[in-house]
């Protein structure tokens, strides 16, 4: 395992983070290769220390400005910014991480958060970022659409469903339903990792022998599934399951000797995730939150200019999870310099 930080290749391109553009494999590959022998980078089987940098919906629909879902944060330009430092950090410590695992934010139209699901009297979907409780469905102001029924490879009392969706959601105090724009969706652009992303998972591929390891989620389309780790509803009304917990991912990801976690939003799909983890690692042992390093600089909330800003709500989870013993750290601090890792 190589432990001093290594430079950062002369093909990244940190103006074009933002950008669309085809990863060049087959020249990434060879340079790779060439990279490990020149530096001395060994296969990450032999690493006698374990870290696994998990990268969540680092995704073209969160991260390129005029995508779907862009999180520009209160600067405008959150998000990209996120993946300059993230490409950045993952060059630098290529020989030191382990792991990557990313996630996918994965859609279709019909389901529960999208307006194609919900209709009103008049036959008429809400508009994006409509908030729906669960008394907006007792008074019929939102009805499931009934053509939604037809779609659904399980059969289910959709109307009863809304109701006992909603009011789970109202009751265990989570975020009302949002109905989001249509993003993320299986099969487009918005899916798929943002480029100098992409390539910087790639590379490291490559050069450690380490398969990057992709977990979809929220393809499930009666729950939303903002962690990775839990969906925000996993019974119907009579108590049958509709989804479950993802203990394989949360048992793999705490057998790693160090965790790294960054992605998109800090405010939502990290913070989700980790307090599922947190919530697992308090339930079993407490100390297992000092393996856990947030990636501060790599990660930022949603914010919508003049209708909501999560930034101040995502600072107080941050602290929450300091404060139950998981590090806030810096994609520019050696790893060496973190608690813990030196």
């Amino acid at each position: 395992m190589t432990h001093s930080p290594l430079p950062i290749p002369t093909f990244f391109k940190p103006d074009a983070v933002g950008e669309i553009w085809p990863v060049p494999y087959q020249q990434r590959a060879t340079e790779a290769k060439a990279w490990a022998t020149t530096h001395g980078i060994t296969a990450a089987a032999t690493d006698s220390r374990r870290l696994c940098l998990l990268l969540i919906d680092v995704q073209n629909t969160f991260c390129l400005p005029g995508f779907e879902l862009f999180v520009g944060g209160r600067s405008g330009v959150g998000a990209v910014d996120d993946s300059r430092r993230l490409g950045e950090f993952i060059y630098r410590n290529l020989g030191q991480i382990t792991t990557i695992t990313a996630t996918l934010d994965t859609h279709s139209a019909m389901q529960v958060f999208h307006p194609e699901f919900w209709v009103n009297a008049e036959g008429e979907n809400p508009p994006p970022m409509t908030l729906i409780h669960y008394d907006d469905v007792v008074q019929g102001k939102w009805r499931v659409n009934p053509a939604v029924a037809a779609n659904l490879t399980v059969p289910r009392d959709l109307p009863e469903y809304a109701l006992h969706y909603t009011k789970t959601l109202d009751d265990r105090g989570k975020y009302p339903l949002t109905i989001w724009p249509y993003h993320s969706m299986l099969g487009g652009i918005g899916h798929a990792l943002v480029p100098a992303i992409e390539e910087a998972c790639f590379f490291h591929t490559i050069a450690r022998q380490s398969q990057t390891r992709f977990e979809l989620k929220g393809s499930n389309p009666l729950t939303e599934n903002y962690s990775v780790l839990s969906p925000e509803v996993m019974e119907d009304a009579q108590g049958q399951a509709i989804a479950q917990k993802n203990t394989p991912l949360i048992e793999t990801l705490l057998d790693f000797d160090g965790l790294i976690i960054a992605g998109q939003a800090k405010s939502h799909c990290v913070a989700w995730t980790v307090a599922d983890l947190l919530s697992d690692i308090q339930a079993t042992d407490p100390a297992l939150a000092q393996k856990v390093y947030l990636l501060d600089d790599c990660t930022s909330p949603v914010v919508v200019p003049g209708v909501i800003d999560f930034t101040d709500r995502a600072e107080s989870t941050y602290q929450q999870f300091a404060a139950a013993g998981m590090h806030r750290v810096q994609s520019t601090t050696p790893l060496a310099e973190w608690p813990g890792l030196a």
